[in-house]
């Protein structure tokens, strides 16, 4: 048994509506999530071509290569549209079963109009064993310029 690690709690306020918050972190990933160095294609030397997400429970968000090739990054296990959803989530490297995975939910409250807190909580880290702790030094490293940065900016466009 693994020790349990705080999860990672990101909050940003993005300068639009609930709808239009919820609409570009799952339905608009691939416009807006750094290709280099926060992807699988990045890490085996080939070029994102897209960031495919399914957005509805049993979804499957997936990574695509230039070259085709097909990275699992996780499934949609809640989907409550303009509020919320949960996904299990990882992003593998090139040379790594999927396996375990890590686990994301993503809240969506309208502050005013044009204005929506977003809270990101990602844990559920003991999942991944051994190699919990550094994998979640790199994505609280990693959601600062993902989610704080390019999502927060994304929703500004």
């Amino acid at each position: 048994r693994y020790p349990v690690l705080d999860p990672i709690i990101k909050t940003v306020e993005v300068p639009c509506d609930k709808e239009k918050a919820f609409t570009v972190f799952l339905n608009e990933m691939g416009s807006w999530w750094p290709a280099r160095p926060f992807t699988t294609s990045a890490m085996a030397g080939s070029t994102l071509k897209e960031i495919r997400v399914e957005p509805v429970v049993g979804g499957q968000i997936t990574e695509v290569s230039e070259d085709g090739t097909e990275y699992l990054w996780g499934e949609i296990l809640t989907y409550n549209p303009f509020d919320a959803f949960t996904m299990d989530f990882h992003i593998p490297s090139p040379d790594w079963d999927i396996g375990p995975m890590s686990h994301v939910e993503v809240r969506f409250t309208e502050m005013a109009e044009n204005k929506t807190r977003v809270v990101l909580t990602h844990g559920n880290w003991e999942a991944l064993g051994d190699m919990a702790p550094q994998i979640r030094g790199g994505y609280e490293h990693g959601w600062k310029s993902i989610f704080d940065e390019c999502y927060a900016q994304a929703c500004g466009d």
